[in-house]
């Protein structure tokens, strides 16, 4: 590894093997607070049909609710999968591999979770006011998430990493 200005060398100085375990951590402590609000959104929203006032909402709010059921389970499903993923191949000596193949599914996750989220709010909007403009709302809360999740770290990523 090339040396800066200091005569300190840049990057870790670590194996394949230790970069994949430090990477496992990140990774792991990073799906426990995308699991977290993913379980309890999606746990709250199975409860939304056994209400009283399921069978009052309209055809267009009943397809949004199963819509936001369905990627409210596939997110849970993306953002669980590392562990199962990590629990199968446990002691086979594959780790970065594992950890590549678990990032992707977090990655999946945390999209099916924004868009879980936006689907529920537009669901909840909707059913609260009626009013035209909820899209809108729903669409600039979309998009602030976006930024939030993706544009500004591979802008960072993009603007601080040397290569």
């Amino acid at each position: 590894m090339p040396a800066d200005g200091a005569g300190r060398r840049k990057g870790r100085d670590e194996t394949r093997e230790e970069r994949a375990d430090r990477q496992w951590g990140e990774l792991i402590q990073e799906v426990r607070v995308a699991q977290t609000g993913v379980q309890i959104l999606f746990g709250f929203l199975l409860t939304v049909v056994f209400t009283p006032r399921y069978p009052q909402l309209e055809a267009t709010d009943k397809i949004i609710y199963i819509l936001t059921v369905v990627l409210g389970a596939s997110a849970t499903g993306a953002l669980v999968g590392p562990v199962s993923f990590h629990r199968i191949v446990s002691g086979r000596r594959i780790k970065p591999e594992t950890v590549l193949w678990a990032a992707r599914l977090t990655f999946a996750g945390l999209v099916l979770l924004l868009l879980t989220m936006s689907s529920a709010l537009l669901l909840v909007l909707r059913v609260a006011t009626h009013d035209a403009y909820v899209p809108y709302l729903v669409a600039a809360i979309l998009a602030w998430c976006m930024l939030c999740w993706f544009v500004l770290p591979l802008w960072a990523r993009y603007r601080f990493t040397e290569n």
